[in-house]
This record gives structure tokens, sequence and C-alpha cells, in this order.
């Protein structure tokens, strides 16, 4: 008689694959954060894949102003790992409310399929498949909270967190400056804070750096395990926009970006080398480390002072690159 399946990855607990393929996900999680009601934003959830069953959360402002003024359109592509996360979890559904409400824009925030029952590219298919669902608004005024006498379509921002700001990096490329297949949406720039990079070179942040709260290098290596390809590695274009089989970055343009690290976390001297070299190829980026912080920390508690910072680089960035 063969053995009975076994654990061979296990991400704490809450995502487990087994040796014969079966995958195990938990449905409940302690998440120990507290929701915050925040009263000048209302929301609610849509429907954009109906193949794939996958929904979108929409943030808005409540109107103070008479006409109200038109808001711009913010993407918010949250972090996991491409493993775990949903647009529905308190951490993100806080971000998202703190984006609407300082940004004043309309926040849309997709979920996508995860790994490793959806593995690598099927996340970022779903991204670009939840900005197409956009246009289609956009076209036909089909969404009451998508109105083109109160959205301005020509100002969409893409924000990625983590493995978010990975697939930001995969969107930015394959859309190209001004994204025109899009059209009448307009993509004017993308945030990536710490985008999920790897490599099978370490880097000295990774290599020398001490182990976060919630990630250490055995982590990082687990998520590319499970979400890349099978039998690809950590050089794969998916995770190494570096990578000797990547496109070379010295050959491409973007539309302008704002790049966010912690000076602390693992990721750092990745994430910052990348801005480093889409900048010396001439792209509009801005580097911002925000000395001493974890990978996540704006994540974990968008309404602290640390969270109202990095909300006001955002938004200056934006007036910027808007002006």
């Amino acid at each position: 008689m063969g053995s009975l399946p076994h654990v061979v990855e296990d991400l704490q607990g809450v995502v487990q694959l087994y040796s014969d393929g079966s995958i195990f996900r938990a449905n409940d999680i302690n998440f120990n954060i507290p929701i915050h009601n925040d009263s000048s934003i209302v929301w609610k959830d849509c429907e954009f894949d109906t193949q794939n069953n996958l929904y979108l959360r929409l943030y808005k402002p409540i109107s103070t102003s008479t006409p109200p003024t038109k808001l711009p359109v913010v993407y918010f592509l949250h972090g996991g790992g491409f493993c775990v996360g949903s647009r529905t979890w308190p951490n993100n559904h806080n971000a998202c409310q703190r984006l609407s409400s300082v940004l004043k824009a309309v926040v849309v925030a997709p979920d996508y399929r995860l790994a490793p029952e959806n593995r690598l590219p099927a996340a970022i298919d779903d991204a670009l498949t939840s900005l197409k669902w956009l246009q289609n608004q956009a076209i036909s005024d089909g969404h009451t909270w998508l109105h083109g006498d109160e959205v301005d379509f020509d100002q969409v921002y893409v924000i990625g967190d983590s493995s978010g700001g990975n697939m930001a990096h995969h969107l930015a490329v394959q859309l190209g400056p001004s994204s025109p297949e899009l059209a009448p949406v307009r993509i004017c720039g993308y945030v990536l804070m710490a985008p999920f990079f790897g490599g099978t070179v370490r880097t000295k942040s990774e290599a020398a750096g001490k182990p976060e709260p919630l990630l250490n290098v055995e982590i990082l290596d687990r998520f590319w395990r499970l979400s890349l390809p099978l039998g690809k590695n950590v050089d794969h274009p998916l995770a190494n926009p570096l990578g000797p089989l990547s496109k070379n970055l010295e050959s491409v343009m973007v539309d302008p970006m704002l790049v966010i690290a912690g000076g602390i976390e693992l990721l750092r001297d990745r994430v910052e080398n990348y801005a480093r070299r889409l900048k010396e190829a001439g792209n509009k980026v801005q580097y911002v480390e925000f000395e001493g912080k974890h990978h996540g920390f704006f994540i974990s508690d968008p309404y602290s002072e640390l969270g109202n910072r990095v909300l006001q680089e955002i938004k200056t960035w934006m007036s910027k690159i808007s002006g």
C-alpha cells in the first residue's frame, strides 16, 4: 500500500499543499484586525468575471460639493504572495477606505484567482480583466457609481501592494504608456508598494536581513514555489523583472511610477534596484523609502500616523503627475 498524502508545503496553516496534489485552504482566519467604519465612504461589491466567479469592491466618498467634482479612479491590487488575500480581508478593506477618503477617489479593489489552485499568470490575467470591466463601464455608463458625469476615466491610477505591486509592474509593461487598449480609460500612473519580486541570487537585504514579524526568506521561497508555473524557478519573468529571461528594463517605457519600500524589509534591495533601473532607462520613477519599516507597513495600519505619511506621499505624487 502507498503512503497517505502528507503536507509538502505549508503557509502557516492557511494554505497547505499535499503530496497527492490536493489543497487545503482555511476559511476561518483570526485576523485580530478591527474593521474601521468610515462614515465618509460607501462601498459595495460587484461581479466582474462570471466565468471565474470573481468580484470586486467599489468604494466612493460621500460627496459634499455642489455640483460634485469628478473623481479619479484608483485600482487597489492586494498582496498575499499570490496565494492568499481578498478584497474582504480587514486590512485590505481598511486600506481601501483610507485611499478613497484621503485621495477623494473611487477605489476599485478586485479579487483574483489564487495559487496554487491557479498558478501565475492567472492573477495578472484577472487584474487585466478587471480593468477591461472598467472600460466597459466607461463605454456604456453601465454602473451608477461609475457614471461619466461623476468619474474621470482619464485619471486612473493602479496601486499594488506586495504581489499586487508585482502585478502592477506587469500591467504597466503590457499596457504601455497611457494604456491605449483600455480607451476611454487612461492609466496615468502606478504605485508599487514593496512589489513582490524574486531571483535565484539573494540580495544583501535577503541574505543578511533579519526575519520580519511575518516574513522570512523561507516563506518568500514557499510563496514562489506555490505560485509560479510548475517547474519554473524565481528567475522566471513573472517573478524577476531583472532576470536573465526577462525583457530588458532599459528598453521598457511605462507610465509614471511611485515605488515604496520599508528600510529594513527583506525585499528592500530588490525593490530599490528595480526603481533605479527603470529610472535610468528614462522613465519617470520616484522611489521612497520609510526608514526602519518592515514589509506591509501601510496595509498593517492605514489609519496610523505612518499610514497618513504614506497617503500624503501618494497624494502629492498624484498631484504632480496629473498637473
